[in-house]
């Protein structure tokens, strides 16, 4: 009975730590309630969240919004052709007074790091931040250095059409849990941003709600939930079914599988449940898959793909799960 009440008592206070986070960041970022649901729940699952839309939607706004309500170390790096990638991993350099090399830290030695466009910048600065997505560490001259934790990575690119961008290769694209778009405000909720920021800064008024130690302890909580069988082989079937689509080129590998698991369970988690529903995967699945696929015969597939990707839902038989 003990046991039963403090459960339930920990299921009270995590939906309420959300709910109070939702409402902090809200503060200042009006109107996109089900993004900065999504990127929380990437935060939980410990993913990376890649954000694809034109500048000056908010994309910076959110990522501080987010490291003042867990009290986040920040970071920002305007990804640049010029910038290298010692800009982003650190780089030793000779000190005259000790006659030894020191490591300087690069910007990724925080716990959100927000890479601004990263889709203008050269492939080698690329590839270093992917290794640190990865491993979660820097490697310097046979020297690791563990990155913070938690660390999170909030990308964001623009979309192709615009001026000094390229693709991602499909390497990187998949190293993101998740690919979201804010978009443009409706109109009255530009209204409000107007007036708000007229004789104040609303991220002055976000409040902390949580601290790095308690991201990561709900994080381990969200790892614990349960999965039926059944549930395993519905995300299979799900994957299975990209590879053998006539449209899709390129599938769902198994580290979709996985972020579908993940972003999943997260979903779970945020519900107040301690076990996974078809209904969790159906509500993340596009935000997990589409990025990751490559469709026969366009260049601008975001929204093919999500059409395909709800086709495969309604396709695929449902199980019904046991909790």
């Amino acid at each position: 009975m003990g046991l039963s009440k403090t459960k339930t008592m920990r299921v009270h206070i995590r939906q309420q730590i959300l709910k109070e986070m939702l409402f902090q960041i809200q503060k200042a970022i009006n109107g996109k309630n089900d993004v900065i649901f999504k990127i929380l729940l990437a935060i939980l699952a410990g993913g990376h969240i890649l954000l694809e839309d034109m500048p000056g939607v908010g994309k910076t706004t959110l990522a501080l919004a987010i490291s003042k309500t867990l009290a986040l170390s920040c970071k920002r790096i305007q990804f640049t052709p010029d910038v290298l990638p010692t800009d982003v991993t650190g780089f030793t350099m000779y000190q005259k007074q000790t006659d030894k090399f020191v490591f300087k830290k690069g910007s990724a030695f925080c716990n959100l790091l927000l890479a601004d466009e990263i889709n203008r910048t050269s492939s080698k600065t690329q590839s270093a931040l992917l290794e640190l997505m990865e491993e979660g560490a820097v490697t310097m001259d046979g020297v690791t250095y563990e990155l913070p934790k938690p660390n999170i990575v909030i990308a964001t690119q623009n979309p192709i059409t615009c001026v000094g961008t390229q693709r991602l290769p499909e390497s990187q694209m998949d190293r993101f849990l998740v690919r979201l778009s804010l978009g443009y405000p409706a109109p009255e909720h530009e209204i409000a941003l107007l007036k708000a920021r007229q004789n104040a800064n609303p991220l002055d008024e976000i409040e902390q709600v949580a601290t790095a130690e308690e991201l990561l302890a709900i994080r381990h909580e969200v790892e614990e939930i349960y999965i039926d069988d059944s549930i395993y082989q519905y995300i299979v079937n799900l994957t299975q079914e990209t590879r053998n689509h006539p449209q899709i080129r390129l599938g769902i590998s198994p580290r979709g599988s996985l972020a579908l698991m993940q972003m999943s369970k997260a979903c779970a988690y945020a519900q107040g449940r301690d076990y996974l529903l078809p209904d969790d995967i159906a509500f993340v699945c596009a935000d997990v898959f589409c990025h990751r696929m490559i469709l026969y015969g366009t260049d601008d597939s975001s929204a093919q793909a999500q059409n395909i990707v709800q086709e495969i839902l309604r396709s695929v038989p449902v199980p019904e799960a046991k909790g």
